[in-house]
């Protein structure tokens, strides 16, 4: 029977107190909630949220620092390019002037040859000339020589002085 009773006790008790009774109990478990929140904010979520805030900022940082070495990197391969293109026109302008110079001392050259070929064509054929000229002037002696002794043998020596 002192199964019964308590059964009937725990039903009155139960019938008593609802889902919504308002009673003391309500009062004190918001504040043990309110209290409950403040602690977790305190211990938790403040320094939970500065840790989130520092690593927020730390990334901004990082990225404001690589977004301005990759700006001073861009800046400095396009520098290094103009350099470069200027080295580079300056050598083609450099090569360049050494070919008109070597083509002007090669044409110098040839003229030199040409020059001195026609010269020695030149003294060549005044060497020819002048050989030419002597040759008919030794030929005119032995022909002049010849044509004596002729005559000579023809009209007789006496005869042949005389003209």
């Amino acid at each position: 029977m002192i199964h019964w009773t308590t059964l009937f006790a725990v039903e009155e008790v139960a019938k008593e107190g609802g889902l919504f009774d308002i009673d003391a109990t309500l009062p004190l478990m918001a504040i043990q909630f309110l209290l409950l929140a403040l602690i977790l904010n305190a211990i938790f979520y403040k320094p939970l949220g500065k840790a989130i805030d520092e690593r927020n900022e730390f990334i901004r940082n990082n990225q404001l620092q690589s977004k301005e070495g990759l700006t001073k990197a861009e800046k400095l391969a396009q520098q290094y390019e103009e350099e470069l293109a200027g080295a580079r026109r300056a050598a083609q302008k450099v090569i360049a002037d050494a070919q008109k110079e070597a083509q002007s001392t090669a044409s110098e050259k040839v003229a030199a040859a040409q020059q001195e070929a026609q010269a020695q064509r030149e003294k060549a054929s005044q060497e020819i000339e002048q050989q030419k000229q002597e040759a008919y002037a030794s030929l005119e002696k032995e022909v002049d020589g010849l044509s004596r002794q002729i005559l000579e043998k023809l009209l007789g020596a006496d005869l042949a002085a005389q003209r």
